[in-house]
């Protein structure tokens, strides 16, 4: 078996199981599981819901690490090679598309194929451009609770081509995650239809996905980078902005220094609360109970009724 293996087991959902682990190390899966890694939190949280006790999920990315900048190990890299599946996006992390490219191009499910994606902001290089990847599009999908219910499901395929012995069960799993998810998204849609306001002022342009979904309109402080630094002249007019749309709340992060949002909320007169990209692992909770708290987030700052 391969040279990712699981170090940490999440709490098993009423509908899923889940496995996880912050990196790869040496030794195979245990009790005959077969290797899945996964190269960022909401892919690693994926995973482990479809592939449940059949999988050995291994993440990529460590709790706490932006995953715009990771840098795999040796030790990851040599993981890679002998791994089952890798889950990954393109465009999003560039050391894992070239680990991809260069260990595992045929034992890879990039979540990007799986949907339509959204072309990058307009005016905003593409993630893909600024990190020398050029994708074109906006990865953030999985903040579109409905187009991850379909990753679900292809996930659940996916898996259960490369280990018929367990097909029946991945395919039950994605068809109960895909369920939880369309139940989030009917929750969001719900709770996103009647408000005072549509604009969010985020730290960067992370959000396209939610904003498209449930009608809103996003306005990043920086592009697709979170760690692009605005121009004086972006923050000006983002500024201008927030004040003409009364805009009550500037959205910061949990894996972004606040301080450029907190200095734009002081010349708006606004508050600063926080929107989770769900980009890492959450502190309490998992993917759903992340994007059910930006819910809550968003219908106060939006004067939701």
């Amino acid at each position: 078996m391969g040279a990712l293996a699981l170090s940490t087991v999440l709490a098993t959902t009423a509908a899923c199981g889940s496995g996880s682990a912050d990196s790869a190390r040496p030794g195979g899966a245990p009790g005959g599981k077969i290797d899945v890694a996964a190269a960022m939190y909401p892919l690693q949280w994926l995973a482990g819901q479809v592939g449940g006790p059949d999988v050995a999920v291994t993440g990529l990315t460590k709790p706490g690490v932006e995953p715009h900048d990771l840098e795999l190990t040796p030790i990851q890299v040599a993981g890679l090679e002998e791994t089952t599946l890798i889950a990954y996006i393109k465009g999003v992390q560039p050391a894992v598309d070239e680990a991809v490219e260069q260990h595992a191009a045929d034992r890879s499910f990039d979540a990007a194929t799986a949907v339509t994606t959204l072309p990058a902001v307009a005016g905003e290089p593409a993630e893909g451009e600024e990190h020398g990847h050029d994708v074109g599009y906006d990865p953030h999908l999985w903040l579109d609770p409905s187009r991850f219910a379909t990753v679900a499901t292809k996930l659940g395929e996916r898996l259960a081509t490369a280990d018929p012995t367990h097909a029946q069960g991945y395919r039950q799993r994605a068809a109960a995650t895909a369920a939880a998810l369309s139940s989030l998204d009917g929750e969001m849609a719900r709770g996103l239809s009647s408000c005072g306001s549509k604009a969010i002022v985020t730290s960067h342009t992370a959000f396209g996905y939610l904003a498209d979904r449930y009608k809103l309109r996003q306005i990043g402080v920086s592009g697709l980078d979170p760690d692009a630094e605005p121009s004086p002249a972006r923050l000006a007019e983002v500024a201008k902005v927030s004040k003409q749309e009364k805009v009550t709340t500037i959205f910061t992060e949990t894996l972004v220094s606040p301080k450029v949002a907190e200095v734009l909320a002081q010349e708006v007169g606004a508050k600063t609360a926080v929107l989770d990209p769900v980009e890492s692992q959450p502190a309490t909770g998992d993917y759903l109970s992340a994007m059910r708290q930006n819910l809550t987030a968003l219908q106060a700052a939006l004067s939701c009724s």
